[in-house]
């Protein structure tokens, strides 16, 4: 079966840049979706921007960890304290209940239709986050979820060496899967950007371009019109417009097109 891919872009509301970077990916490239931090600096200008793009798909990309809040001061970046907080601490649950349900009514308040749901870091790996994520995004309408599944077999054949850690996530994967599933919601069966993320390179896939497994497949970026300060203090070794340039190469666009179809996330159609 042919491979069906959307493609998409993390952290719309971040900075000026990286929203400049989705609409002129969407405009003039692939991109036919993006995930928007709703208690970024840029939100409200990214809200603007998808209001004027009525075919760019936005979805929530919850942040519950080393980002803004909606309620409170920006979460910190040690994921382990935090994981153990989410799981076991009755006060923590009740702070990330609380956050999350605030994240949804403000994607709500923007009017935008809510096509998916991710979370910053992959934070719904996390049992108690992933179960709230889908939970509390039924009451708002979710309909379907990233599961970042990146296959090694995949990543093996583009020439990535991965060690245990990144066979271990996938297989961990698994448990967001079942959940989702026991939702009805859609989801993808493998992503790719996760290898590679902060330097999504054209060469990099057109070598991706060749191996695309079958099924739904994610391809996500992190792209920005420049390399500001405040871009490189929170993803050190990122690379943000190179992977706008991805997203805009036409030679890039064309050999995937050969070899997939691009979707959008619900009720999947040609982008």
């Amino acid at each position: 079966m042919t491979p069906r891919i959307v493609v998409s872009a993390d952290d719309f509301g971040l900075s000026l840049e990286v929203n400049e970077a989705v609409e002129l990916a969407h405009r003039q490239g692939m991109l036919s979706t993006a995930s928007l931090m709703v208690a970024g600096p840029a939100a409200a200008d990214a809200v603007r921007r998808a209001r004027l793009l009525p075919e760019l798909r936005v979805g929530l990309h919850l942040v519950v960890i080393e980002g803004p809040s909606v309620l409170g001061p920006p979460f910190g970046s040690d994921q382990l304290r935090l994981g153990v907080q989410y799981y076991f601490s009755p006060a923590g649950r009740r702070r990330l209940q609380a956050e999350i349900a605030a994240q949804y009514r403000a994607f709500a308040a923007t009017g935008l239709t809510l096509d998916h749901a991710n979370a910053h870091k992959h934070m719904h790996l996390h049992p108690t986050v992933g179960r709230l994520l889908i939970e509390t995004g039924r009451a708002f309408g979710l309909r379907a979820m990233r599961v970042p599944a990146e296959p090694p077999s995949l990543m093996r054949a583009c020439g990535v060496k991965q060690g245990s850690a990144a066979r271990a996530l996938y297989v961990w994967t698994r448990l967001l899967r079942r959940q989702g599933a026991r939702a009805g919601l859609l989801m993808n069966d493998w992503v790719a950007g996760i290898a590679w993320s902060g330097s999504m390179t054209k060469q990099r896939l057109l070598r991706l371009a060749t191996h695309l497994p079958p099924g739904l497949g994610e391809i996500y970026f992190h792209p920005a019109t420049r390399q500001t300060t405040e871009l490189a203090a929170l993803m050190p070794g990122y690379d943000h417009p190179v992977e706008l340039a991805a997203l805009m190469d036409p030679e890039l666009r064309a050999t995937l097109a050969a070899r997939a179809e691009f979707v959008t996330w619900v009720n999947p159609r040609r982008a």
